[in-house]
């Protein structure tokens, strides 16, 4: 694991931070990308953990790609057509889909300005709280591009496509009292409370039986893209699962006994 992630794990909660504060936490770092992906697998890999933060380090959460590196057709911006492409995918396509396939509660702390890939970042999340300090933009016409890296499926699925289409074709950021407003984050607060606001929230879900976490997780991502009766089939296969957990037989004798739970994982 390279210095540019931070990968801190207390108790069940991992917190993840963008340690690039020099380039405003730009995600087309080759090393930072192979480290998101690298930390999202062995969250997967864990079944200790049941909840992870992931944040920024200095004033941005992340400014997306590395303007620099653009200008001088470095690391994924380089090379012809093919090999731009294949860039995006080896490159921030693989983080999308990292972040996004994170099997446990993934929670965003949005710490200040999340533009571009970092806006799409936000949106792989499953919560977000945002920073006063906090702005969102889907900015990518702004440097003559479009979104590579799945913002155009994300988008739409947390804030609708009329304001999904705003945001895309103005390129104009939104303050952390807009994206309230809009249900694109779910609670603003000071930057001196973001973190621990967010362990708040992370310790109330690590509080839950860990498999039925990432099952419950499962089922709200198939819920996306299948039909109904799709999903009622796998929720029926989960259910059967979970009934002969011990986790389940804990959840029910201790609301009984009104006690607070103790889940261990089987």
């Amino acid at each position: 694991m390279t210095d540019k992630l931070l990968y801190d794990q207390d108790g069940h909660i991992v917190t993840l931070t963008f340690n690039m504060p020099d380039t405003r936490n730009a995600l087309t770092d080759p090393d930072l990308a192979s480290a998101i992906v690298s930390a999202m697998r062995r969250i997967n890999s864990d079944q200790s953990v049941r909840c992870a933060i992931l944040t920024g380090a200095g004033k941005a959460f992340s400014s997306g790609g590395n303007l620099k590196h653009m200008k001088e057709k470095q690391s994924i911006f380089g090379g012809d057509t093919i090999d731009a492409k294949d860039g995006y995918r080896n490159g921030i396509q693989q983080v999308a889909k990292a972040i996004w396939e994170c099997e446990v509660p993934l929670i965003a702390a949005v710490n200040g300005p999340a533009y571009g890939a970092g806006c799409d970042t936000t949106c792989m999340c499953d919560i977000r709280i945002a920073s006063t300090n906090a702005t969102f933009a889907e900015n990518f016409v702004r440097v003559g591009l479009i979104s590579g890296d799945g913002g155009a499926w994300l988008l739409p699925r947390q804030i609708g496509l009329s304001r999904a289409a705003e945001m895309s074709f103005t390129g104009e950021p939104v303050n952390a009292a807009q994206a309230l407003d809009w249900g694109l984050i779910s609670k603003v607060t000071t930057s001196e409370e973001l973190l621990p606001e967010a362990r708040k929230m992370a310790t109330r879900i690590a509080y839950n039986p860990p498999r039925q976490l990432r099952m419950a997780k499962r089922l709200l991502r198939e819920g996306l893209n299948t039909r109904l009766d799709s999903l009622l089939e796998l929720a029926a296969i989960y259910q059967g699962a979970c009934h002969q957990t011990e986790d389940h037989a804990e959840a029910v004798n201790a609301l009984l006994e009104k006690r607070d739970a103790v889940f261990i994982g089987r």
